[in-house]
């Protein structure tokens, strides 16, 4: 089942989207669980991350969706967030709290189930893709929407994920041919990174998880390609 909230201001808009997802689900043959909030502020005060998808609007009257979003990121880094909004402008700077894509209001189905079919079909892969990494002392499975980024340093790898640090020894070269189309990037010689965790990039630098992350000059260009990409067409 996937976990979804609604929250927008908007009544005749949350009934819009709720009919919406639930014409999705018969016709997808997909679970839905729905949510709704009428301000950002319900759904930030006291929030669990449980939620797969959360269909945000921007402009409502006691906490806009981008602030909403920030506090979310704070608490959830996983969690899918899709914009509904009438303002393009507005939209676009969901890239600072990693939004996966957005929708222009007056809301079709067809451009909403394209979205859905994007970001469920990322659920559903997400949901099956691990790896066996070798660590002293035996072997962990590290999801993949749970690794950050893979560090190399001399022979050793060093993976940094949601559940800590795991150490192993390999060639960075192997472990990027293992995650190739994977939506894992290779930014520098010493970086193989998730481009799902992301948070922002400045000055030749990804950040993420309190992390610089420096991206080599030849890689640059191709890298905002991948990343570009990754989000949808959202930049």
């Amino acid at each position: 089942m996937i976990r979804i909230a609604i929250v927008d201001d908007d009544a005749g808009s949350v009934s819009q989207l709720k009919e919406y997802l639930l014409r999705y689900q018969n016709e997808r043959n997909e679970m839905f669980s729905i949510l709704t909030f009428s301000d950002g502020d319900e759904i930030v005060e006291n929030y669990k991350a449980e939620y797969d998808i959360i269909l945000l609007d921007i402009e409502m009257r006691f906490m806009d969706g981008m602030t909403a979003a920030q506090l979310i990121r704070e608490k959830d880094p996983e969690v899918i967030l899709i914009f509904i909004t009438n303002m393009a402008q507005y939209a676009i700077k969901g890239y600072t709290v990693r939004a996966t894509d957005y929708v222009l209001k007056p809301v079709s189905y067809f451009s909403f189930s394209q979205r859905l079919d994007k970001v469920i079909g990322r659920i559903n892969r997400n949901v099956k893709k691990y790896m066996a990494v070798n660590i002293k002392g035996g072997t962990v499975k590290l999801y993949l929407p749970d690794i950050y980024y893979i560090e190399s340093l001399g022979h050793r790898l060093i993976y940094h994920t949601l559940t800590g640090e795991y150490v192993t020894f390999g060639a960075m070269k192997e472990v990027e041919e293992r995650l190739k189309g994977l939506n894992f990037f290779r930014c520098s010689k010493g970086y193989l990174l998730n481009l799902e965790h992301v948070e922002s990039v400045q000055e030749g630098c990804v950040l993420m998880k309190g992390a610089r992350l420096t991206i080599s000059r030849t890689r640059k260009k191709e890298f905002m390609e991948e990343l570009t990409n990754y989000l949808g067409g959202a930049l």
